[in-house]
């Protein structure tokens, strides 16, 4: 547990966590951006980006990584890690990862949107008994194990590199005939991970536990894998709001729900971006909705009745 006090901490590092990263820090103020991964998110898997003010044809994933530089410049901590709880109730706040607990005056949520509720067959009966959704948090469980990950993405392939250092055997199922990665990827290597592209996952069977999948080929020939574990790595556009655990007022489609200065139901603690299910999903959206809710919480820090709108200038 680390005993260090921020003034703000980020859960999040899409363009909304970046650029409130961005703003606090130049404020002035003590902040920890919380990532689950760089390569995760919906501007990191987008191909190009031509649209972004002032910013010629980029890929996602570049763009993201221009918001990252700009946010550690400014003196922005940066720490890769899976949040698993919050405690938001008192004045200094918890978050909660599988390593250490940050405390922080003020929290802006900027998870995004590409969450999902269980769709496969077994997968929300298996939770928690085989299935999971976090290799960080649950790969020693599997140690010398056959364990499957399900999804096509450079995350997905990351978190397969991970579980490789524990299991005997990974399949990385991808429902798509081409992952969606970079080819000199490191991780495509490993001598342990099996890909097996062009498979939709059917069923998740076994008894008390995990003991196969069903899956599917595109010709649509059923096969059967045994395996100990899976892990879910495939997105939808729901609102990644599970580790809060019903702490923060939320809309019928599990929206955060905010005013306009994206303030929630609970002072201190602010969101941004997609995580608000605002109507309109764009980069430059979610990176104003970043800039707002970091004035609202150097406001709410100084106490000061309006806020700082331009800290190059002196105090």
């Amino acid at each position: 547990m680390t005993e260090e006090l921020y003034d703000v901490v980020i859960i999040g590092g899409g363009p909304a966590g970046l650029t409130a990263g961005q703003y606090a820090a130049r404020a002035g103020l003590r902040t920890v951006i919380l990532d689950k991964s760089a390569v995760a998110g919906a501007l990191a898997f987008a191909s190009v980006i031509e649209n972004y003010p002032g910013v010629g044809p980029i890929s996602g994933k570049e763009l993201l990584g221009i918001f990252r530089e700009q946010a550690i410049g400014f003196g922005a901590e940066y720490v890769e890690t899976q949040v698993i709880g919050v405690n938001l109730t008192g004045e200094i706040k918890e978050i909660y990862t599988m390593d250490s607990t940050y405390k922080s005056k003020a929290v802006i949520i900027a998870t995004g949107a590409m969450g999902r509720k269980p769709t496969i067959k077994g997968e929300a009966e298996f939770l928690g008994r085989g299935v999971s959704y976090c290799a960080v948090c649950d790969a020693a469980f599997f140690k010398g194990k056959t364990v499957a990950v399900l999804g096509d993405s450079e995350e997905a392939l990351k978190e397969a590199g991970y579980l490789s250092r524990f299991a005997a055997t990974v399949y990385l199922i991808s429902p798509s005939s081409k992952l969606k990665v970079e080819e000199d990827n490191p991780n495509l290597r490993l001598p342990n991970l099996k890909i097996m592209q062009g498979y939709a996952t059917s069923q998740i069977e076994g008894q008390e536990i995990v003991e196969r999948l069903r899956l599917r080929d595109t010709d649509g020939k059923e096969e059967i894998l045994e395996v100990s574990g899976v892990f879910v790595y495939l997105h939808g556009s729901r609102p990644i709001v599970d580790f809060l655990q019903g702490t923060l007022e939320l809309s019928d489609d599990e929206c955060i729900v905010t005013n306009k200065m994206m303030e929630t139901s609970i002072p201190g603690v602010f969101a941004a971006g997609d995580v608000t299910c605002t109507e309109v999903r764009q980069v430059v959206i979610a990176a104003a909705h970043g800039c707002i809710a970091a004035l609202s919480a150097e406001k709410y820090i100084t106490q000061r009745k309006r806020r700082r709108y331009d800290w190059a200038k002196s105090k």
